[in-house]
């Protein structure tokens, strides 16, 4: 393998921890189920990058009924992957989430609509259904149709919000005229179920200036007071860091390796592989480093919300360069 930014020298010098030396236990509590959203990981475990840094890394996979805020103050992760709108809201309710490292640097979340329906610009949203994912994922869109002035409480002049399983037979089964998709996943599932691109219109919130962070990784905060904690961390990330790579340059062999730890069996080859080329388009040009102008973005994008944004004032003390500061160092 080349050696890239995150190199294979690691942490202990020779890139390998002595044996006689414990590994640290890390346990990661992903968003959502095991995919290649989540392959650097997986291919920094496979890879065995986590041990070369000295970690002992378990990852939980995620699912519709788990809420990685939730987890990790019940003591079940170390470092969770989270969308900052949900973090930052989980943050002012009281759990005190700190931004750590930010390998998503694009956002892939975006509406999906049937051509047929007539729509073609924000501007045919009112009198419409559309398909929301709710669990901390609703709050891109809320802002987003606040800052157009459209009402999501129904009516002709608002949008009826149809609280979206996470699947795309709202707009396969004619439930709404636009449903919520990721680039690299649900838009996919809808040409899969037989419609084609020229059947679809679609709206990234990239394009719409409202497109808040994905997938960061998060901790608690008082954590962060204790420098061996710090120093895991970096360890982690810079592992991380360098799985995401390996993945974005083999992804063929990333996305197998994602399926060798599907327990369930329901993703398919050609799907992640797709997945892992989309998902590398997102990650394109990080190191892993936080921009503060992106995170700013998001922050302003949550606020406009009317009178009711998703955070009421711009957060203080919401995320940390100490982590990436010393995995880049």
């Amino acid at each position: 393998m080349k050696k890239t930014l995150f190199g294979s020298v690691a942490a202990f010098g020779l890139g390998l921890a002595p044996a006689a030396w414990a590994l640290d236990d890390i346990t990661l509590q992903l968003k959502w189920v095991t995919q290649a959203q989540f392959a650097g990981y997986y291919v920094a475990l496979e890879n065995g990058y986590f041990e070369e840094e000295g970690l002992n890394v378990t990852i939980r996979p995620g699912g519709p009924d788990i809420a990685p805020p939730q987890v990790i103050a019940g003591g079940g992760a170390d470092v969770i992957v989270e969308w900052m709108p949900a973090a930052l809201a989980a943050r002012e309710s009281g759990l005190p989430l700190v931004n750590i490292a930010q390998p998503f640097k694009r956002s892939g979340m975006m509406l999906t609509c049937l051509a047929e329906t007539g729509i073609t610009s924000p501007e045919d949203f009112p009198g419409r259904t559309l398909g929301v994912w709710f669990f901390g994922n609703e709050f891109p869109f809320l802002s987003w149709m606040s800052t157009l002035g459209i009402p999501t409480d129904g009516g002709d002049d608002g949008v009826e919000v149809l609280r979206q399983g996470f699947n795309v037979d709202p707009l396969l089964q004619n439930q709404a005229d636009c449903i919520s998709t990721m680039t690299y996943n649900e838009f996919w599932q809808v040409i899969d179920a037989g419609i084609s691109e020229d059947e679809l219109v679609t709206f990234k919130y990239e394009d719409q200036g409202v497109a808040t962070l994905e997938d960061g990784l998060w901790v608690l905060e008082d954590r962060l007071e204790d420098p061996e904690f710090v120093d895991q961390m970096a360890r982690f990330v810079r592992a991380s860091m360098r799985g995401w790579e390996w993945a974005a340059e083999n992804v063929e062999e990333a996305a197998m390796i994602v399926l060798e730890f599907d327990d369930t069996g329901a993703q398919t080859e050609e799907h992640q592989i797709r997945m892992m080329g989309e998902v590398a388009l997102l990650i394109e040009g990080s190191d892993g480093t936080l921009s503060l102008e992106d995170a700013e973005r998001t922050v302003a994008t949550l606020l406009a919300g009317g009178s009711d944004p998703v955070i009421t004032a711009a957060p203080e003390g919401a995320w940390s360069s100490v982590v990436t500061d010393a995995a880049l160092n």
